[in-house]
């Protein structure tokens, strides 16, 4: 386990090497592999371990009765996915969470997390802060994706998706974590349309792309 990694996560910021120790022992810690395309979390399941992405990367998606998916979120290392469903114990979650490719995952039991344990351990009171920032990031990052899925236009929501890059980037270049599909996905559009946008746009001069690497001009 690469506890230096963990202690620059957000869930155990505030906290050393070997607290970090004394707490995955704490937590009922465990960590699992999956193949890309594996899901971690099914919609229907009920769970009690919250989850945090160690190596690899993690989309939430949604299907409706008909098959269509809808990307909400895409999980990096440090991040966390489950979170919500695991702290409110016996509700059915509504989405899939889905390795977008190899990843290890760390679980850690929201019992144990939430509850402070006999030895009375000084931590649980940061992770829980912690926590409770990290939700509130997670509310946040659903706004802006309802702000993105708001126009009426397929051009609109490419650029109020990709002006919320270059503020996050800090550049009018940026990566994104999505291939196609996932982007069209996560924007609710048809990928073969959003692709002929994306061409009209680039003959426009508004932007370049390379793979899913993008410049804004």
């Amino acid at each position: 386990m690469n506890y230096f990694f963990l202690s620059k996560t957000q869930l155990f910021r505030g906290t050393d090497e070997d607290e970090i120790k004394a707490m995955l022992n704490c937590f009922g810690a465990s960590t699992k592999r999956f193949e890309k395309g594996e899901t971690i979390f099914h919609a229907g399941d009920v769970i009690d371990h919250i989850a945090m992405v160690l190596d690899g990367s993690i989309t939430i998606e949604n299907d409706d009765i008909w098959g269509n998916r809808s990307i909400l979120n895409h999980i990096e290392p440090g991040m966390l996915f489950g979170e919500t469903y695991a702290c409110i114990m016996g509700t059915p979650m509504l989405v899939n969470a889905v390795a977008a490719k190899k990843s290890a995952v760390l679980f850690l039991n929201i019992g144990k997390v939430l509850k402070i344990c006999p030895n009375s351990c000084g931590f649980h009171n940061k992770i829980v802060t912690n926590l409770l920032h990290i939700s509130a990031e997670k509310n946040l990052h659903l706004s802006q994706r309802i702000l993105h899925t708001s126009s009426k236009t397929i051009r609109g929501r490419l650029l109020s998706y990709f002006s919320e890059q270059v503020q996050k980037h800090g550049s009018y270049r940026f990566t994104i974590p999505f291939n196609r599909q996932q982007l069209a996905d996560y924007l609710n559009v048809d990928r073969s349309a959003m692709s002929n946008e994306l061409s009209k746009m680039k003959a426009d001069g508004i932007l370049d792309f390379e793979k899913n690497t993008f410049t804004l001009f």
